[in-house]
């Protein structure tokens, strides 16, 4: 078993190869090595080398919907997008709807999944996805609309209005409290102008719009930033005055890869650098944060991995109303964490990711009944299987003073979808 020390170095040595192919990939696309060229009448055809079969796409959008049912969405085994619920916490599960989305195909690995929403009032259900389009690393946000409560969906729309053959990926959506539908993305079409005008630009940009019917129609595309990372998860989460705020990866000068956080209102949010690893690499590192509401103390809860002075790690931190980072943060008590998640209610706080140990991915969760102070570590499932990112969902139920929250962990494996119980 080796020691945590030595893990944590051989990691981040592992990481950043992988960055460096990845950024490569990401920036330039696939390159032919000159013995890849077509075979000339003197050079004899290779035979065709055996293909592996695909493996499943687990990348799973999870929602509770205002009557307690819990619902998924994602591609089943042939690739196709599905929704189903369930109406025992994933004991059992109803038949899988085929959604219909004509000719689009659907990203669904786990930075990049497709996601559920829902706005009780108006019985509005949404889904989104990213459609790979013709070129590499292009994509366009895809939307399918439901305004009575999910039996019946109108066919997909395109949520931004830039329709170039660039990139718009990586979408996460949410209703604020008002029923506004607020879309946010990785965009690059900054990126591309740059590139006309012979300027230099680091990294793609983040854009977003929003809808007040939901979904049935979309407000401007909106800059939020420029300068962020090009393939990590953007992080959504409630504000206390009912808004939205984000949280991504970012590049900030002179090329640091923290985390930056904006409200979502008015057409120039204010940034803010949210976490000070200060890491230093050219790539991305397929790893996005995780942030909630933090209701008694104001501010918010966040969880991101990073590399601080040399030692990878997830952490958890908080931040003020404005996005500023605010008292200490700490490493998760677990040196292979990844893909980490988070929810929080009133001083329950619960922090879910998967780690590998070998020959298993472990399910495990961190936690509190004290807004952060004090955590309590839980393993919950483990499965050699290939595997989605965790989430962690909240359920709410009753009303007023008797409103109760649960807190669970969904993780979906290639044999079943776990639904796990935690109590803070």
């Amino acid at each position: 078993m080796l020691r945590p020390d030595i893990f944590r170095n051989w990691l981040a040595a592992v990481l950043l190869m992988s960055l460096s192919l990845s950024w490569a990939q990401a920036q330039h696309g696939p390159h032919a090595s000159p013995a890849a060229a077509a075979p000339t009448a003197q050079t004899p055809s290779p035979k065709p080398a055996s293909v592996k079969p695909k493996k499943m796409s687990l990348g799973t959008g999870a929602a509770f919907a205002p009557n307690g049912d819990l619902w998924i969405t994602g591609l089943d085994a042939q690739g196709r997008l599905f929704v189903q619920s369930s109406t025992d916490l994933g004991q059992s599960w109803d038949a899988a709807r085929l959604l219909d989305i004509g000719s689009d195909t659907v990203s669904a690995d786990g930075e990049n999944r497709p996601k559920l929403a829902f706005f009780g009032p108006q019985n509005w259900v949404v889904i989104s996805y990213t459609k790979p389009q013709s070129k590499p690393y292009t994509g366009d946000i895809r939307l399918l609309r439901s305004s009575d409560g999910g039996q019946t969906f109108a066919p997909p729309v395109t949520v931004h209005a830039d329709r170039q053959l660039i990139t718009h990926r990586f979408d996460s959506i949410a209703f604020d409290a008002q029923g506004v539908l607020h879309t946010v993305w990785i965009d690059k079409r900054d990126l591309e102008a740059s590139k006309t005008r012979k300027q230099p630009y680091r990294g793609a940009a983040i854009y977003r719009n929003e809808s007040n019917d939901g979904g049935a129609s979309f407000g401007p595309d909106l800059k939020l930033a420029d300068h962020t990372c090009e393939c990590c998860r953007i992080a959504l989460s409630p504000t206390a005055e009912g808004g939205m705020a984000a949280l991504w990866r970012h590049v900030f000068e002179p090329n640091q890869r923290d985390h930056a956080f904006a409200r979502l209102q008015g057409e120039v949010p204010t940034v803010q650098r949210a976490s000070q690893d200060q890491w230093a690499v050219d790539g991305c590192p397929h790893h996005g944060p995780g942030l909630a509401l933090d209701e008694p103390r104001g501010g918010y809860h966040a969880v991101w991995f990073g590399l601080r002075a040399g030692d990878a790690a997830v952490r958890y931190g908080r931040l003020a109303p404005d996005g500023r980072p605010v008292g200490a943060v700490r490493a998760l008590p677990d040196p292979a964490a990844e893909h980490a998640d988070l929810a929080a209610s009133g001083a329950k706080l619960a922090i879910v990711w998967r780690s590998f140990d070998g020959q298993a991915h472990r399910l495990r969760a961190w936690v509190s009944n004290d807004g952060g102070q004090h955590f309590e570590l839980k393993d919950l499932r483990s499965s050699p299987m290939d595997n989605d990112h965790p989430r962690l969902l909240l359920r709410r139920t009753g009303s007023g003073a008797d409103t109760r929250t649960e807190f669970y962990a969904l993780w979906r494996t290639a044999e079943k979808t776990h639904v796990i119980a935690i109590q803070p």
